[in-house]
């Protein structure tokens, strides 16, 4: 993809917050007798680092981490200070749930693509540690998420969606538990029609969590016999009503789990123990950092210690500083990828300044710049709420946005403003920008959004709900539509439908947006439409089949500078991971892809287990360049202070 180049800003949602590190406390033989748990940190503050695995008792540790732009699976040995990688598919941009048995790396991997769209990428593989051989585990065709081997080594276990094509659940994913021998991978056995996060205790019982007919998220448990066929009356309940318990871990023996907890009547996700015989838990993080959320608890091989990961905290060592922009491994040579702390990024014609939005609340949002190297962020409209940028194309010193509540109904008052600032402002010691706000549509307009500027810097294209129904329209971009002529405004798109989030391509030709005009009694349903700036040739670009054309939920689309490609944030490639397992994301299906203006040359540019969103596409920057900036030690030079600020998922909730 030669025509593909550039530099790519974008979101994830609330990923720049976690400074996830791994920890472990000691399990004495007796539980009755803790009264307080030591905790030890095992990772090293750089970047992020998850879903931990302990090769030994002595806590040799296999963990991802993303210091290096992209999941990845790393060792740490006692007698060895620094991260060693694991060989894993260079070409991945997903790496998860490792596991070190008997020479073998097991683990998730997105590195092979399926034949059709709407299905994940995540399949299971093994990868012998000392030569790096990779082979795949999943039948092809077939999706598997969280794999579990048996404490012999000679079978895994994995939460497994099989072949159908992704429904579009994923508050609790419709996956099965499924056995097989790691010697033969194509015997498969079905053990149970419902789960995920499958645990062994030795070679014959599994635990796994999904929610319970009474609606609690419950951890569960089988028995196998040595032909792999569920013994007794079937899968039976662990952990009792009234609590939510997941991602479980089995103790060796099988007379404990580790599990995930989320209680009523607390906002935090808590580590506890769960004695089998006894049936009492017996709190654990909560005993040592009551308001972090901790995650994906795991226990070493004689069950002496368990990890788990959270938030570092704002007092640790390590990486203490979010930086303004990241490098995010690209899967295309010559296409550079950065994720933004912020979202809604817009570039300057010459790609020094990028504007954006940060938070969305009036005390820290508003509109910001940034140095397009990463190096220095400064704020230009506060005490207001405001979401969606665009940079003028010929004046340094104007940014639109739209100041109001996002998300909210066609007739709620959100208006398109235009800031006007002395660029000549922004120096290095100030944090803070003088700037001017117009307010271009009329009070009582209704939901005025997404404004997109002209090549010519004239006109604006943006959304609005004036009408009853979300069209767009296109207004004046000095005088907005109060221009004493009459001829401020006037209406690109009609019809009883949603039609949002528009962009103007570059050579002025055609504007992109986003809109369910194909079936609008669906809201979520959104595809691709281009239509002339007069209003003529509106047409649908086509990313998926006559099939499944109805099932594209397609958001963000951003003209590349050439104006030949878009990217769009999209949900064509499913889910990577069990979202129960991370914090909150509101559409975890959302990662960016590229397609020409025919639709053609579809390309997946990201894939992870995150939301994924509002790019901005420009040139290649020259220096000081933007690939030279670090994950890690030069990230603490700049950027804004790590403080764990992230959601639970929001469609968890206690009042059952």
């Amino acid at each position: 993809m030669e025509d593909v180049n550039g530099t790519i800003v974008f979101t994830t949602v609330d990923r720049p917050f976690y400074g996830f590190d791994i920890f472990s406390v000691e399990v004495p033989p007796t539980l009755d007798a803790v009264n307080k748990w030591t905790e030890k940190r095992l990772t090293d503050g750089r970047s992020v680092n998850f879903n931990g695995h302990f090769v030994d008792e002595s806590r040799t540790l296999a963990y991802v981490s993303e210091r290096t732009g992209a999941p990845r699976v790393y060792l740490n040995r006692l007698v060895r200070p620094e991260p060693e990688p694991l060989p894993t598919p260079s070409e991945a941009l997903f790496t998860d749930r490792p596991t070190v048995k008997d020479g073998k790396l097991y683990h998730v991997s997105t590195h092979e693509p399926p034949e059709q769209l709407f299905k994940s990428w995540s399949a299971v593989y093994s990868t012998r540690i000392d030569s790096g051989e990779t082979t795949r585990l999943t039948p092809v065709g077939e999706v598997d998420f969280s794999p579990a081997v048996s404490r012999s080594g000679k079978l895994v276990a994995v939460a497994s969606y099989g072949s159908r094509p992704w429904s579009g659940d994923f508050h609790e994913l419709s996956t099965e538990i499924v056995v097989f021998p790691a010697s033969d991978p194509s015997r498969r056995v079905s053990v149970c029609g419902r789960g995920g996060w499958p645990s062994w205790a030795g070679d014959s019982t599994i635990f796994f969590h999904c929610v319970a007919d009474d609606g609690w998220w419950s951890v569960f448990c089988l028995d196998l016999t040595e032909d792999l066929v569920v013994s007794g009356d079937g899968p039976r309940r662990i952990t009792p009503p009234g609590i939510h318990a997941f991602t479980p871990a089995a103790s060796h023996d099988g007379r404990r789990i580790a599990v995930a907890t989320r209680r009523p009547g607390s906002e935090f996700r808590q580590i506890e123990i769960f004695d089998i015989e006894t049936e009492a838990f017996v709190e654990v993080t909560k005993r040592i950092n009551p308001k972090f959320n901790h995650y994906n608890p795991f226990f070493s091989p004689e069950s002496g210690h368990i990890g788990y990961h959270r938030f570092r905290g704002e007092s640790a060592t390590g990486d203490l500083t979010i930086p303004y922009l990241e490098p995010v491994k690209s899967p295309i040579a010559g296409l550079r990828m950065l994720r933004l702390n912020g979202s809604f990024p817009s570039f300057t014609r010459d790609g020094d300044l990028i504007a954006c939005n940060h938070n969305f609340d009036p005390i820290n949002g508003g509109v910001y710049v940034i140095r397009s190297n990463g190096s220095k962020r400064w704020r230009l409209l506060k005490n207001r709420i405001a979401f969606y940028t665009s940079y003028s194309p010929t004046e340094r010193g104007v940014i639109y946005t739209s100041v109001g509540p996002i998300f909210e109904a066609p007739k709620t008052t959100v208006q398109i403003a235009r800031i006007t600032f002395d660029p000549t402002d922004l120096k290095d010691g100030q944090e803070e920008v003088q700037a001017e706000v117009k307010i271009l549509t009329s009070e009582s307009s209704g939901n005025n959004a997404f404004p997109s500027c002209s090549p010519d810097g004239k006109w604006l294209v943006f959304r609005s709900g004036r009408s009853g129904h979300k069209n767009l329209y296109i207004i004046d971009a000095v005088n907005g539509e109060s221009d004493g002529g009459g001829s401020g405004i006037r209406r690109l798109t009609y019809g009883e439908c949603i039609d949002t989030m528009p962009n103007w391509s570059p050579d002025g030709s055609l504007i992109g947006f986003s809109s369910n005009r194909h079936n609008p009694a669906n809201p979520g349903i959104f595809g691709i439409y281009v239509i002339n700036p007069d209003g003529t040739g509106l047409r649908r670009v086509h990313v998926a089949g006559p099939e499944e054309a109805d099932l594209e939920r397609i958001n963000h689309v951003c003209f590349s500078p050439d104006s030949k490609w878009l990217v769009f944030t999209a949900n064509l490639g499913s889910v990577s991971a069990e979202p129960v397992s991370l914090p909150n994301h509101f559409q975890p299906y959302g990662d960016l892809f590229v397609v020409r203006l025919d639709g053609t040359g579809l390309r997946r540019i990201t894939c992870n287990a995150y939301e994924n969103g509002t790019p901005t596409w420009h040139t290649v920057i020259g220096e000081p360049d933007i690939g030279s900036l670090s994950l890690g030690d030069d990230a603490d030079e700049v950027g804004e202070k790590l403080r764990g600020q992230f959601q639970e998922p929001l469609w968890f909730t206690c009042d059952i």
